[in-house]
């Protein structure tokens, strides 16, 4: 965190890449799948119902990537479809999905990559309705403690990582995500100062291309 601000530009992108655009998926033995059925699709339901409460989220955020870079930011949500993560700087990242792209702007290079919202890990979590049995699988669930947590893979792509979402209750509450992508890179993002159903400003979630560079 030391080394200036342009340090971890690579790793920083390379996060923002990881929560817009791999795919996740994990191959789970069958015989392993079918010992936890019932504890999981019960566990499933309680999460779905809960998700799909969930209007409007803003929280402040705190990313943990695989190299271990900090960064902190401010993320608001809206379902559906909607998602703005605005880095503090020195990051100069912005992701924000626009309902049909999620889209990551590099503000310091003026780069600009767009990625099919749900066909992203972030696209289960703001579907109207949440439905994890469709696209999606649950492969893991455990309740413990005050602590709910599942593990998804993407049906179509079953060799190329996870995502892990952590909730607390009681009441239930959403705090981290994890995902691995295809080479075992985690990033963990955690959520503190979480605010539900709250109004949104609908330009959070409008995204306008920078305009070129022009010496003149």
């Amino acid at each position: 965190m030391g080394k200036g601000p342009g340090f971890h530009r690579r790793d920083l992108l390379t996060t923002g890449i990881a929560l817009a655009a791999l795919p996740f998926g994990l191959q789970l033995s069958s015989p392993v799948a079918a010992a936890t059925d019932n504890v999981r699709s019960k566990t499933v339901d309680r999460v779905e119902a809960y998700l799909n409460t969930i209007k409007t989220l803003s929280a402040r955020f705190l990313q943990v990537d695989n190299a271990g870079n900090v960064v902190h930011g401010q993320l608001y949500m809206r379902r559906p479809g909607r998602l703005r993560f605005e880095y503090d700087a020195p990051s100069p990242l912005l992701l924000v999905a626009d309902g049909t792209w999620l889209i990551l702007h590099d503000k310091e290079l003026g780069q600009v990559n767009r990625f099919p919202l749900y066909e992203t890990p972030m696209g289960v979590l703001v579907d109207d309705p949440v439905n994890l049995r469709d696209k999606v699988e649950v492969i893991e669930a455990e309740e413990d403690l005050g602590i709910v947590r599942i593990k998804l893979v993407d049906r179509e792509v079953p060799d190329e990582g996870w995502l892990g979402i952590t909730f607390t209750e009681p009441p239930m509450m959403l705090r981290q995500w994890r995902i691995k992508d295809a080479q075992g890179g985690i990033t963990a993002l955690s959520l503190t100062d979480i605010r539900i159903n709250r109004k949104l400003d609908p330009k959070l979630f409008v995204f306008l291309d920078p305009e070129p560079f022009s010496e003149n």
